[in-house]
């Protein structure tokens, strides 16, 4: 069963109706064909059946409400959050689950709780993972933090010198738009995290706040050098990129460039090329509306602003992306590989440039919150809500 509160029911609702204006033919329809047509598309523009698009899958485990999922080096074993505070360990080829000791307390409501989990480049070496939760604060303020630790694997798994690193500044009322994703840079010096505006629109054009920003740290959590706003101190030395709304996806392409993949509003799902000191317009502009149908303006309107590589309407409603990299489907390298809340399934992009061209959809039946490139090359993608099943995704035959 797929848990949602009520405002993420009314949001998925007026995402689907007001994403669906863009389209001649539904605009011509009555109020309640087009409610019927927009819960139609709720998993939207049905994929390609796993089969015809040459894939087989295999149900693996099951899983309450994951969020995050990270193989780690060198062992045929990976770390798996569900948002409600456990962190399970998973060994490869088998449905055994450990649950790992020693993790965080976590605000766990609407889009809080666990979070990301990425190993330390230098896993191998140092046993470091990285993890990030909703904290909350004083007077029922809550924000993003993220911290470090080192996993200790054997037959009692647990998490040791558990220490905070970042934290979102201020923290704020509301339990949504997190973001909390995290991602090394390929040469390994550097720490980026996906800091969402949590719903409060304005802080993302503000640079004195983290929220609505994509950060660069050392891995540490220390402010990067050279980072484009260090010489005002504080936060504002952390931030890379500002006017991000809710970034669920941080990833690099082979070429080393970074990109991340947005939930718009009610419309304007949007794959960006992040680059420092960058303003990625929301809440300016966007090529969505707002829930209660207030127009915004379109993004093309500020070419002053950083211009999406890709925006969907109707949306897409992502989870995460990866680039993949791997010869299980050589077809598909260099590609990104989006997991799609809102079309059920994985969601395939070509990145030519500055631009992005979505070339496939596969339906898997069910929203899908995380996607996994396995060292072998295969792919693994996790469910979302409770009783949530990883999948292991195969080529045909």
């Amino acid at each position: 069963m797929v848990t949602m509160d009520e405002k993420e029911v009314a949001q998925l609702v007026f995402r689907g109706i007001v994403g669906c204006m863009t389209n001649p033919i539904l605009r011509s329809l009555s109020p309640l064909a087009l409610l019927l047509a927009s819960c139609g598309s709720m998993i939207s523009a049905k994929g390609a059946d796993p089969a015809d698009a040459g894939i087989a899958i295999t149900d693996v485990a099951t899983f309450d409400e994951p969020w995050a999922m990270t193989f780690l080096p060198g062992t045929n074993m990976a770390l798996i959050t569900e948002k409600k505070g456990k962190l399970k360990l998973w060994t490869q080829g088998t449905d055994k689950t450990v649950d790992v000791s020693g993790t965080p307390t976590v605000d766990y409501g609407g889009q809080g709780g666990f979070g990301d989990v990425v190993a330390s480049p230098d896993f191998a070496q140092s046993g470091m993972v990285y993890l990030s939760w909703a904290e909350a604060g004083e007077n029922d303020t809550r924000g993003a933090v993220v911290a470090r630790a080192k996993l200790v694997l054997g037959d009692a798994p647990r998490l040791e010198g558990l220490s905070v690193i970042w934290r979102q500044f201020p923290k704020v009322t509301g339990r949504g738009h997190y973001s909390h994703r995290i991602a090394f840079s390929p040469d390994r010096k550097y720490l980026f995290i996906s800091s969402g505006e949590r719903q409060k629109f304005t802080p993302a054009q503000d640079l004195s706040a983290n929220l609505g920003k994509v950060i660069r740290l050392l891995p540490d959590g220390t402010p990067a050098p050279g980072n484009p706003f260090e010489s005002k101190g504080g936060v504002s030395a952390q931030i890379w990129s500002y006017g991000h709304r809710n970034l669920l996806g941080l990833a690099f392409s082979p070429d080393g460039r970074l990109w991340d993949i947005e939930h718009g509003p009610a419309g304007g799902d949007e794959i960006n090329h992040v680059e420092p000191a960058k303003n990625y317009g929301w809440p300016l502009v966007s090529d969505g509306d707002h829930y209660d149908g207030k127009p915004i303006p379109r993004n093309k309107t500020r070419p002053d602003l950083a211009q999406p590589a890709i925006s969907w309407n109707p949306v897409i409603a992502p989870g995460d992306m990866i680039f993949y990299t791997g010869s299980a489907f050589p077809q598909w390298q260099g590609q990104a590989l989006i997991a799609a809340l809102g079309a059920g399934g994985i969601v395939r992009v070509k990145i030519d440039g500055e631009k992005a061209t979505e070339l496939e959809r596969i339906d898997l039946g069910n929203r899908i919150r995380e996607i996994e490139q396995a060292p072998d090359g295969t792919l693994y993608v996790l469910e979302d809500g409770e009783g949530a099943k990883l999948r292991h995704v195969m080529p045909k035959g």
